[in-house]
Order: C-alpha cells, then structure tokens, then sequence
C-alpha cells in the first residue's frame, strides 16, 4: 500500500497521471480549493445549526441545508475520489437502511420521511468530506469551522454584554415565546459574560459551545503536535478554545473532556509500549473502566451535586423514564426514524417538555435510537460505533506501514478520529447529538475515512 494511502490521503491522490495541460491543472487546483472552502462552510453550518435556524428561521435553514447537501453531490461527482465498495462500512449501510424502511411501520410516516431525508442529506455531506479530503484536509476544514463558531460566539456575547446589556431572544424563535417570566433556554444569550458565565454564544446553547470548545481543543493540539506552520495563531486559538469551554461551565462537556483526556493518555501509552508490550496497558484500561463503573454506581446519588446538578440531571432523569416507557411499547423495531423529535405529532409534542420549553431529543443517543428503530436499531448502531472505535484505536497506536515491517513515523493525525469519537461517545449519554447534523457527520465520516484507509 503507498504510503500517502496509508495515513489517510485519498488513494486517487497517489496514484501516477499522464502530463495534464496546464489548464487542466489550474482547473483541478481550483476545484480542490473550492472544495476546502465548501468543506468549511459545510461543517460551519452543521455545528452552527441552531444560529443559523436563530437567525433566519427553520425555512431558511432547509434552503440553505438544501443547497449544502446539493453542493456535495456536485463536489463529488466533481472530483470523483477513489471509492472501494467492498471497503464500506455495512453497519453504517443497514441502520440507514432500517431508518428508510422504518417509515413502513412508523406511528408517524410524514415526520419519518422528512427525518430520513434529512439523515440521508446529512449523510450525504460527510461522504463528500470523507472521500474527498485527506486527514490534513479535513483538520484544516474542522479548524476554520471551529475558529468562526468560537470567535463569532466571543464577538456576539461581548456585544451583547457592552452594547445591548439585557438577555436576547432569537430572531426567529423556535418554539412560540410565552408571556410572562421566561425560561432561560428560550434566550439566544443570557447576557452572562461579564458574570462568568455559562455562555451561549451563537448556538444559544452552552452545552453546544462546549462541545464545539472540545472539539476545538482536539483540533488545535493536533496541528500543533504536527508542527503546523504560524504555530502562535494555533496557540492563541487553543486558548480560546479553553477560555469558551471554562466559560460554558457545562458539565457534560467537563465529564466529555475528562474522557478524552484519559483516551489519549491510553493511546500515547500504547504507542509508546510498542506491539509486544501492550498487555499491561490494556489490563489497566480495563481495571480502570470496571472501577469507574463501580464508583458511579456506588456515589450515583451525589454524582448530580458534584457536576452542579439537580438531583434529577437538570430533567434528563424524568425525560429518560419517558422514553423509556415509550420504546418499551414497540421495544423491537421502534416507533419509526424520525432524527430530530418532530413536536407536531404524537408522542413527541409533550414527551419531554421542561419548565415550558419542549425538548426534541431524548438526552441519550441510545435510548433515542431504542424509541426510534428499536433493539433491532440499537445492536446495529452498537456495532456501528463499535467497529468505528477498533479501526480508530488501532489506526491510533499502530505505526504506519509500507510493508511488512512498521517503517513510518507516528503522525499527531493518526490520533484525530480516535479522540473525536470518544469525545461523541461521552457526549451521547446525556445528549443525542451524535444522531443528527455534526455529531452524526463526524461519526459517518470517521465509520467511512478509517475503513477506507483499512488495509
């Protein structure tokens, strides 16, 4: 296998072309470059869902989501990457597979049509990112995604707590305002900054801001491991990147981190053990693992006090008995594929409504997947994130090869889908955010990047 194929850069990449006109060539580079471009507003839009929804409304949104999702097509019949059909991910095929047939039995078949399209758009869009960039591509694509949602969300809460110096509500309010004393989760800022926060930024969302923060962080440390070049802009950015996260002061994302933390000290472990000697260290990551899982379950009920949380995780506890009780009525093939709650139709219209705001998801990716498409669904999404995970940890770990023998260099890069995925993976216990828009993009494109680069 070449080499360049090997950590990651597309396989049409390495492989020898007759002279080109330069014409052609000065076609291709811009098409390439268009591309970079497109990959970073496309990535933009899927973390910065909710302010683009906040400022011109759901309509505007699905035009705009329209127009993205068209625009990978034509990128991809563009560039016509190098594809192996017997080198995709049949986990990830079969449960969009039972998300399309699920519309058959499905309790509400409009809403599951249009969460189909929206999952298969979606998809669509993290094929074009993974066949068409390389790992440095897509770092580089995340980075400049990062920096405008973190910097924009600094700018806007700075204007908000200088100039304006009251909460704000969004442009176009998604749920109906009430009158009267409002809930804080109806404000697109709190107008918390000077006061130390949690921040919104322009998500509206400080557990969304937090994640982005992470994922950031992620980002950032490997372009600066990887000796990037203009390494005092990375650094300063990684300081922002933590300065957001610290001023979010959300807990999941704390718990999100800690993980990651502990993820990649295993892997540098790992790596550093060399093949013969890894015994050790994944004895430890299991005695760690069974000793985690044992303290939660002993310290459970003080566990919300720690993470400044109410006893009942600020709600989730009384949404997950609901959803609960709701796929244990169709606990095989679910109530049908729906993506984000559609609150129009039942069940979904007061199954989780808190302090009146009306959620849309269940808190947990895997009890949604259970409601939506059943134990069926979740075995399959099991293995999905289970099989993603073996080729990230070993993609991670192992050295690049030419040949037989290891002969290449650990790459900072080679760390990057292992450490996203864990850091969705904790983020899916409280949130479903890994079943739909960036969460979902990240894990389909990681599924199909890792198992292309699989020898």
């Amino acid at each position: 296998m070449n080499a360049r194929s090997r950590v990651g850069y597309p396989a049409r990449m390495t492989t020898a072309s007759p002279p080109l006109d330069a014409r052609v060539r000065a076609a291709r580079a811009t098409t390439g470059t268009a591309a970079s471009v497109f990959a970073s507003l496309l990535l933009f839009t899927l973390f910065a869902g909710d302010f683009w929804r906040n400022l011109i409304s759901w309509p505007g949104y699905f035009v705009l989501a329209a127009l993205l999702a068209a625009g990978s097509v034509v990128f991809l019949i563009r560039l016509r990457p190098a594809f192996r059909w017997r080198k995709v991910p049949k986990t990830l095929v079969l449960f969009l597979l039972l998300a399309v047939v699920s519309i058959a039995w499905s309790a509400y078949p409009g809403a599951s049509a249009l969460g189909v399209l929206a999952q298969l758009a979606t998809t669509g869009g993290a094929v074009f990112l993974a066949l068409c960039l390389s790992w440095q591509g897509l770092v580089a694509a995340l980075s400049n995604a990062f920096k405008w949602v973190l910097g924009l969300s600094l700018v806007f809460e700075l204007v908000v707590a200088i100039v304006v110096r009251h909460p704000v509500l969004p442009l176009t309010p998604i749920q109906p305002v009430p009158a009267g004393k409002l809930p804080s989760a109806f404000y697109w800022s709190r107008d918390l900054l000077f006061h130390g926060g949690p921040i919104q930024g322009i998500l509206g969302n400080s557990n969304l801001l937090a994640m982005v923060a992470l994922l950031a962080l992620i980002v950032f440390g490997i372009q600066l491991a990887d000796r990037a070049p203009r390494r005092g802009v990375v650094i300063a950015w990684l300081v922002v990147a933590a300065l957001t996260l610290a001023l979010t002061r959300s807990s999941t994302v704390i718990v999100a981190t800690l993980v990651t933390a502990v993820v990649l000290g295993f892997a540098l472990w790992t790596r550093r053990a060399g093949p013969d000697r890894r015994r050790p260290v994944y004895l430890t990551a299991a005695v760690t693992v069974v000793a985690v899982v044992v303290l939660v379950s002993v310290f459970a009920s003080r566990l919300p006090a720690l993470l400044g949380k109410s006893e009942d995780l600020t709600g989730r506890l009384d949404i997950w008995n609901k959803v609960i009780g709701l796929a244990q009525e169709r606990p095989v093939f679910g109530w049908g594929w729906v993506s984000y709650w559609a609150p129009w139709v039942s069940p979904f219209h007061d199954l989780a409504e808190r302090n009146g705001v009306v959620y849309l998801q269940a808190h947990n990716a895997w009890l949604d997947v259970w409601l939506q498409v059943g134990i069926v669904g979740l075995v399959i999404f099991a293995l999905l994130i289970v099989s993603t995970l073996w080729r990230s940890w070993f993609f991670a770990v192992d050295r690049p090869r030419v040949d037989v023998a290891d002969r290449l260099p650990y790459t900072a890069y080679a760390l990057l889908p292992l450490l996203l995925l864990a850091a969705l993976l904790a983020q899916s216990l409280a949130e479903s955010r890994i079943l739909i828009e960036a969460g979902w993009t990240l894990l389909v494109v990681l599924a199909v990047k890792t198992k292309q680069a699989a020898p």
